[in-house]
């Protein structure tokens, strides 16, 4: 599976039920913040990803990290996949 791209479809699917526009083109350095995704979207897709891949790295986390771009928060998914 390719979770960069698993990641993207979710984003988009997420994205038309919160009603947010995304922009064109998501990059490892787009900043998520102007992806064009709010803050409950990436609530509900941290939530579908959970339901998709079993896992939810944030929860597990002992230090919080928040991931500044699109490159750093699918990195953090490979992680726990591997782990």
């Amino acid at each position: 599976m390719n979770i960069e791209q698993h990641i993207k479809d979710s984003l988009t699917q997420v994205a038309q039920l919160a009603n947010c526009h995304l922009i064109t083109d998501i990059e490892q350095d787009t900043v998520l913040l102007q992806s064009g995704l709010d803050s409950l979207g990436f609530a509900m897709l941290v939530a579908q990803l959970e339901e998709d891949l079993g896992i939810d790295p944030f929860s597990e986390m002992q230090i919080a990290i928040y991931p500044r771009t699109f490159g750093e928060f699918v990195k953090i998914y490979q992680l726990a996949l591997k782990a």
